[in-house]
């Protein structure tokens, strides 16, 4: 009788599953004005939070910050080439834990875009799309191309399945429904999808087979059945079943491609990426809130923030070439996380004056009505009730207005939104917010054993070819088709004998011309570095010492990320292209067509010496006083954890180029390059009037990045293993931490 018993507890138990499941399935549609969720129009606030450019330990914080500004919905692409790192191997660990971080945003209460791509551009490296595929033969990305569309339908349909086992769509449930309806707690998964990106604005470009791909893409996805609309970012030409959406600083000019589509905008950019050696670029506040206004005043409805909280491009990650390791963004959330004020709780108070607007603005009828040369309002009503939008879209002159007879002074480059039709309740130019003041408070690094000297170990790499050679040609190899983007590093090597009789009686020396697609060169001659460039195309001219008899030279070519963006961009090279030697007596040697002998890598990589169970045969070398300016050094030290809880970075400004690894996580690429003092900075930007990310930078003639986030859940109690691969030479001993600290501001 118990089993029995039992059985029947666990039949009533599956079937009240079943019940839960199938009454809580939500339906999802669209007309000309929103999304519709259960026959009710919604206007939604998103912000982009992409998981791997953050840790599950953040995942949680960062998504109830952003829920406490306002937003509604989370909005992630999705990584193809860090989850299918080899043909039919799959990961979702770690970073990469999709399911996790969607749940999460599910737990919030929040509801989730869910961009599969696949291709993803992003600034993260090869826009998302695998490198191993560009090798799959016959296969041309984002066009008719079968082996690219076979792969891009079998890993679409892998999310999807993923998705779908853990009944994350809409369509599939996802809610729970309170009596009360103040302590509402639901979720909804993906209320949009996405397939493709920004390809409109290419497509031409692949002619009839970009035509053809575009809407085999949308077709593709739509047979997926998930049961919630697909979007497409910039694509003009979307069928009527997909939705296409804006990607801009500004899109309340934007118009659907149908009349019964909704005006959604998929990227707004509340700041901009960095690359190595610029200055960092600002937005203010007051123009992403006048843009995010406009938008919804010209019959917008929603409206995603890219970025919301921008992240790290951990490892290799980052894309360009040469976008710095830190993604921050100048986003709402910073890079470690804290809010940055007064730019989030700025958007916080647009988001919650526009959501006293919703039900009006969505089932509304509107009337503009001028209200000068560059004064205007839009007026929605319905039901007795009504809403205004006033804007002064003038660049320059505050303007007065009057409007249903009441006067109103409208700040230039602002929007004032009256919920009421009388009472303005917020203005984007006003800001009312405290700015939040925050420090990197240094703190040296600490031996792990506890008050002790530093314990340093140095391993140095031979300077070409270390062991035997993986080939040798006699010609110059484009990098990116030999390394396969295994690793940043490729050795170009060969010998040439040079007569004593060919040097200059002025004692003039030898000149080295190296050309190079790019990213970056080292030249090492008879073991000695004695020049290096970078650079998108490289032409290197540098005097050498060579000596009588015979002569090795050893190119270590080097990327910064692969190119993330642009029609054929997988068709773009690096590496060497020319080598040729001048100012000798014969006039010169060119050694392009020399027997170049090639090895991929650094025997450091190949021996994982960056990680703890890195192959032992490496002998680091103890060095109480490690040798400082050294190229192709490695050097490693065990330390304890940085003291209290907040955010932690590495200033690496005594360092110039490598890569940085803490207890054999990948921290990024470091390179303490500068900015030119003649980029235009300007430390109090003036918000009004189109932004450019050119308009509003800080830093100039500075190190473009200096701090180099390494997350708190990353450490150990102790035993840290602290690792760097320096290219070019620096101090390691003066590498300290930076705590980052709010020291005034911080929001209640």
């Amino acid at each position: 009788m118990a089993k029995n018993a039992g059985l029947l507890i666990l039949s009533l138990s599956f079937l009240f599953f079943l019940f839960i499941s199938v009454a809580v399935s939500r339906n999802v549609t669209f007309d000309h004005r929103s999304l519709i969720i259960d026959g009710q129009r919604k206007l939604l606030i998103s912000a982009s939070i992409h998981y791997p450019r953050s840790v599950p330990a953040m995942w949680p914080d960062l998504v109830a910050a952003a829920k406490r500004g306002g937003v509604d919905v989370i909005e992630t692409y999705v990584f193809w080439n860090g989850h299918e790192p080899s043909p039919g191997q799959f990961y979702f660990e770690d970073r990469f834990d999709l399911v996790r971080f969607a749940k999460i945003v599910r737990d919030a209460g929040m509801y989730m875009i869910l961009r599969i791509g696949p291709f993803v551009a992003a600034e993260w490296n090869y826009g998302g799309v695998p490198v191993w595929l560009h090798y799959v033969p016959g296969t041309v990305f984002r066009t008719d191309s079968e082996p690219f569309k076979s792969h891009m339908a079998s890993f679409t349909t892998f999310i999807v399945q993923m998705m779908k086992r853990e009944n994350l769509f809409a369509s599939q449930g996802g809610h729970i429904i309170l009596a009360q309806a103040t302590a509402l707690n639901y979720h909804l998964i993906s209320a949009t999808d996405q397939i493709e990106n920004e390809y409109g604005d290419i497509e031409a470009v692949y002619g009839d087979g970009g035509r053809s791909y575009s809407r085999w893409a949308a077709n593709m996805a739509l047979s997926q059945n998930i049961g919630v609309p697909w979007i497409m970012c910039q694509q003009y030409d979307a069928p009527d079943n997909v939705i296409n959406t804006c990607n801009s600083f500004y899109c309340d000019q934007f118009k659907p491609s149908s009349a019964n589509k909704p005006k959604f905008w998929t990227e707004n950019w509340p700041g901009w990426f960095q690359n190595f050696g610029t200055a960092k670029p600002h937005r203010p506040p007051q123009d992403i809130a006048f843009a995010v206004a406009r938008f919804f005043q010209k019959g917008g409805s929603l409206q995603n923030y890219y970025m919301y909280h921008g992240g790290t491009n951990f490892g290799r990650t980052s894309g360009g070439p040469f976008i710095t390791t830190s993604y921050d963004y100048d986003a709402p959330i910073d890079e470690y996380g804290l809010v940055r004020l007064p730019k989030w709780s700025h958007l916080k108070e647009l988001h919650e004056a526009i959501k006293l607007c919703e039900q009006t603005l969505l089932y509304g009828t509107s009337k503009f009505l001028s209200l000068g040369s560059h004064q205007e309002a839009d007026i929605f009503e319905d039901s007795g009730k009504c809403v205004a939008f006033l804007a002064n879209v003038d660049e320059r002159n505050d303007k007065l207005v009057i409007f249903r007879n009441v006067r109103y002074n409208l700040p230039a480059w602002s929007v004032s939104i009256l919920p009421d039709c009388k009472n303005v309740v917020f203005n984007t130019a006003k800001v009312r917010s405290q700015n939040s003041r925050v420090e990197m408070v240094p703190e040296n690094l600490k031996a792990s054993a506890g008050s002790g000297k530093l314990s340093w170990q140095v391993y140095t790499e031979k300077a070409g070819v270390w062991g035997a050679p993986d080939f040798i040609k006699n010609e110059l190899v484009d990098h990116i088709n030999t390394t396969k983007d295994t690793t940043d590093y490729l050795w170009y090597t060969t010998s040439f004998y040079i007569d004593g009789n060919e040097f200059l009686s002025n004692g003039s020396l030898p000149i080295l011309m190296v050309e190079s697609k790019g990213h970056a060169v080292q030249a090492f001659v008879n073991g000695q570095l004695q020049a290096n460039s970078s650079g998108y195309t490289i032409k290197l001219e540098a005097p050498i010492t060579l000596r009588a008899g015979v002569n090795e030279i050893a190119l270590l070519s080097m990327t910064v990320g692969l190119q993330n963006a642009g029609p054929f961009y997988e068709w773009l090279g690096a590496g060497l292209t020319s080598v040729k030697i001048s100012g000798l007596r014969n006039g010169g040697l060119d050694l392009s067509g020399a027997a170049w002998a090639y090895k991929i890598g650094l025997e450091g990589e190949h021996q994982n010496i960056f990680k703890a169970d890195g192959n032992h045969d490496v002998r680091w070398t103890p060095a109480s006083d490690p040798p400082k300016n050294q190229p192709l050094t490695w050097y490693k030290v065990e330390i304890a954890p940085p003291q209290g809880n907040e955010p932690v970075a590495l200033d690496m400004q005594s360092m110039w180029k490598g890569q940085a690894w803490l207890n054999g996580k990948a921290i990024g690429r470091y390179w303490s390059l500068t900015s030119s003092v003649y980029n235009k900075c300007n430390q109090n930007c003036d918000y009004r009037g189109p932004f450019s990310p050119d308009k509003c930078r800080t830093g100039c003639g500075e190190i473009s990045q200096r701090w180099y986030h390494v997350p708190r859940s990353w450490f150990q109690p102790s035993g840290n293993t602290l690792v760097f691969f320096e290219e070019k030479g620096g101090d390691p001993t003066r590498v300290t931490f930076a705590r980052r600290r709010v020291t005034a501001g911080a929001p209640a």
